[in-house]
């Protein structure tokens, strides 16, 4: 390496920073340690043998999580391609509301006309020409005046974006109130910043002094629009006229009772055998804003993120949803806002609807309540109390039900758990607990390297966390107590070059979190990865669906089914973590290449899953599964793989990273490489 020519003074001042540097990185460095040298010597050794105690692996630890965040259902599940269709105000947090106009300048424009988020005027020349109505509207609390002018066209319009790639038919609706003039009311598709070229047009009358409801029809030609392209949702009036409108809907044609067919699809080859309705938006939400009719449903602010809930998608269409998916629901109640009569009736009216009404669901008795940030939350020392209230009251409506206290987290566990396992024992089936891990760690300038390889062994380490929270169940007379992951997911909140829910190195998180509920079966019976959209499971941006490779983990593992744990013995190279992650930062011996296996449902298949935690080395393997009486069989090799650990899916290329899968034939004593950085699920044929 060479240097420029520098004075004295400035030489010593480089050098001395070089030394600081180099010290750094050493101490970064000394914080990982390995048990073997690299490259791979020989071929790593795993047998496969029987238990001597038989050990089940619920189908439940591969269950998913779905809450109103982000996107995930309006926006994403729901396929309305309209915002704020109801003219409301106050629907984003301030907060929330400065990002949307610090990202759009034009919606910030519009605010001064009256106009609430994300709706724009079509000509902004025209000065005020729309007015909000609080107080007379069709739904909620506010409509919009539109006032034309004359030889003039008025109007508001909304960027929206169009599954062209799937769909050219839009059905929409909208709710108008005559005032005066022309009765004519235009909606149309038009050119993104282009509003003279209309690319699709409909005109209702809508003579009536009350408010009445209108349906219409968009049909676009193919090739006007180009995937992931914009268009302008418009509603406009010609001649002097004024109309109040209210609650505008747009759906493609092929939506599946209002949502999305593509994110329908995903979901369904998810194999989720349960669906959790919950998170933080639980502690203010009232189940009964979002049942009947959905023109009648009000919107509002989410508490929780600050972003709107349209109340559109409630009871009956998550219900709806875990029906297409065949999934169980598993719904978290409202311990915050709400009230045990409240919990009850919901539990009631989910067993009337819900396949042969007998009740027996899974109901989680609120969310985080440890949390300060969770609206309503209960002091420490009243949450046993709250959580044996609704406890009784659910109990009263469904007998049968299976109750989920919150629990503790991370290695806060111990004294909020100790209070709710002063409960009855009957008061609940399963204590809670949410691992959420982020790239935070206790070692000083950490490089990206160190923290990849701290967050990837983390699950690895879960597995002691898991002992002491049983051990204290069973010091506290509950042996039989189970345990219930109802979050779990990777987070980097400030960097793309560490692993993340959505790329590669969240795909090794989820399943070495998945490895390790398997191999806590006897005390784990429920696991809800966050979530079956966004973060680790499907996205929607600009109307293109895809999956995160998180995804393709959990859908390949579920799809396997493993049902009867069997023993590892492996020579796996290993690794040690020192000031780690602060949720758990020493880990001990976590190996490169992670293993479980298990017998399919029907006994019929040896499944093999396996995680190679190695950023940029291939794992050799020589397996030997002779002594569960198989010597060979053909084999379906599932993998999961990308280009390294930062490697993920978006709109642009939503495939980069999938499940390939191909046949092979194993012999039981053969071996196997397995890609650096990647996910891989044997499934070999056992002869009867």
């Amino acid at each position: 390496m060479t240097t420029p020519h520098k004075s004295t003074p400035e030489r010593l001042r480089f050098y001395c920073l070089l030394y600081v540097a180099f010290l750094t990185i050493s101490a970064a460095r000394s914080q990982m340690t390995e048990s073997a040298s690299e490259p791979q010597e020989k071929p790593i050794v795993i047998r496969v043998s029987r238990l001597n105690k038989p050990q089940d692996i619920p189908f439940s630890l591969f269950g998913s999580f779905l809450e109103p965040i982000g996107h995930s259902t309006y926006g994403g599940l729901w396929a309305n391609v309209v915002e704020n269709p109801s003219f409301e105000e106050g629907l984003w947090s301030a907060e929330n509301l400065e990002t949307l106009w610090n990202s759009r300048a034009e919606l910030r424009a519009a605010s001064s006309f009256g106009l609430p988020a994300p709706w724009e005027p079509l000509y902004p020349a025209q000065g005020s020409r729309y007015a909000p109505m609080r107080g007379d509207a069709a739904n909620s609390a506010q409509s919009l005046l539109l006032m034309s002018l004359p030889d003039k066209e008025v109007g508001v319009l909304q960027r929206v974006y169009l599954p062209v790639h799937r769909e050219l038919g839009y059905s929409g609706s909208l709710w108008l109130k005559h005032i005066k003039g022309n009765q004519s009311v235009k909606l149309s598709l038009r050119r993104h910043a282009h509003p003279g070229e209309v690319l699709a047009a409909s005109i209702v009358q809508a003579p009536s002094y009350a408010w009445s409801k209108y349906a219409f029809h968009l049909e676009l030609n193919r090739g006007q629009l180009a995937p992931l392209e914009p268009s302008d949702l418009v509603i406009s009036l010609e001649g002097d006229a004024r109309v109040l409108v209210d609650n505008v809907v747009l759906n493609p044609d092929d939506a599946v009772d209002g949502m999305d067919p593509e994110v329908l699809t995903l979901a369904r080859e998810l194999h989720s055998p349960v669906v959790r309705f919950g998170g933080n938006f639980t502690s203010a939400y009232n189940w009964r804003d979002g049942v009947g009719p959905p023109d009648t449903r009000v919107s509002k602010l989410n508490l929780a993120w600050g972003i709107p809930e349209y109340n559109t998608f409630g009871t009956d269409e998550f219900l709806r949803f875990c029906e297409f998916i065949q999934a169980k629901p598993q719904i978290a109640l409202n311990l915050g806002t709400g009230s045990p009569r409240e919990s009850a009736s919901w539990v009631d009216y989910v067993n009337t609807r819900w396949a042969d009404h007998r009740g027996g669901l899974t109901w989680e008795l609120g969310n985080e309540l440890w949390g300060a940030y969770q609206v309503g939350y209960p002091a420490a020392t009243l949450a046993a109390a709250a959580t044996l209230a609704n406890s009784e009251a659910v109990r009263k409506v469904d007998p049968t039900a299976r109750l989920i206290a919150t629990g503790g987290d991370g290695g806060l566990f111990q004294d909020w758990n100790a209070r709710q396992l002063t409960n009855p024992v009957d008061s609940f089936d399963y204590l809670s607990s949410h691992f959420i891990v982020n790239e935070d760690v206790l070692l000083p300038q950490a490089s990206n390297d160190f923290r990849t390889m701290a967050m990837i062994a983390v699950p690895w380490g879960l597995s002691e966390r898991i002992h002491e929270m049983k051990q204290q169940a069973i010091d506290a007379h509950r042996p039989k107590m189970q345990f219930a992951f109802t979050e779990w997911l990777m987070i980097a909140n400030r960097s793309h070059s560490v692993p993340n829910y959505d790329n590669m190195g969240g795909a090794l998180f989820a399943a070495g979190f998945l490895n390790t509920m398997m191999r806590n079966s006897d005390a784990v019976s429920i696991a809800n990865m966050t979530g079956i959209l966004e973060f680790g499971g499907i996205w929607k941006k600009r109307e293109q669906v895809y999956a995160s490779p998180a995804y393709w983990v959990l859908r390949a593992y579920a799809r396997a089914k493993p049902t009867t744990l069997l023993k590892v013995e492996s020579t796996s190279p290993t690794f040690n973590i020192s000031k780690g992650v602060t949720q758990l930062p020493e880990i001990i011996a976590a190996p490169y290449l992670d293993v479980v296996a298990a017998l399919s449902e029907n006994g019929s298949s040896l499944l093999l899953l396996c995680v190679n935690r190695h950023v940029t080395r291939p794992e050799s393997a020589t397996i030997d599964f002779s002594s569960i009486g198989a010597e060979s069989g053909p084999t379906q090799v599932t993998t999961i793989a990308g280009d390294g650990v930062l490697a993920e899916n978006d709109e642009y290329s939503p495939n980069r990273v999938t499940a390939v899968t191909r046949s092979e034939r194993l012999e039981a004593r053969g071996s196997y490489t397995f890609p650096s950085a990647s996910v891989t699920v044997i499934e070999i044929e056992l002869k009867k």
